[in-house]
């Protein structure tokens, strides 16, 4: 019996739905917020492809966009240094924002709208930049030491 035989179908089917779906939002939303778009996209659809051949069809070129992005951020001294330190400056927004400091004179709204979420919002951002930082190391170790000393 394979392993797969030992899940029920429909227990597969949904879990595939779901997970597959999430990512795909999730990657869409990260196009335009702080995160790696391209990558849940990517995700989504490796998890969607295995239900659906359209699926399969859309991972390809997301890929090939996501690697060649990727290429793209280590290409220079600058844009890797930047990158490193946009990451690192969300995460420090990310600790300020759990440990709610106090309202500043100049906030406009009721104090109950400062820095809403704690630790929940915080630890987001922290993830974030953890995951900033560690593709942008997958990126510097695949594309930029393969390269040939110029």
């Amino acid at each position: 019996m394979m392993k797969s035989d030992r899940v029920h179908p429909w227990i597969r089917r949904v879990a595939i739905e779901v997970g597959g779906w999430t990512l795909v939002v999730l990657g869409l939303a990260a196009l335009v917020l702080p995160g790696p778009g391209l990558l849940m996209l990517a995700a989504g659809l490796a998890v969607l492809s295995l239900r659906y051949s359209w699926a399969d069809r859309l991972l390809h070129p997301v890929k090939a966009r996501a690697l060649q992005a990727a290429a793209l951020s280590v290409q220079t001294w600058p844009r890797i240094t930047f990158s490193v330190l946009g990451a690192l400056i969300i995460m420090a927004i990310g600790i300020m924002w759990g440990l709610q400091p106090t309202v500043p004179g100049w906030w406009p709204l009721e104090e109950r709208w400062w820095l809403p979420g704690g630790w929940v919002t915080g630890g987001t951002m922290i993830g974030s930049g953890v995951i900033a930082i560690s593709l942008i190391v997958y990126s510097y170790r695949r594309f930029r030491s393969a390269r040939p000393a110029s």
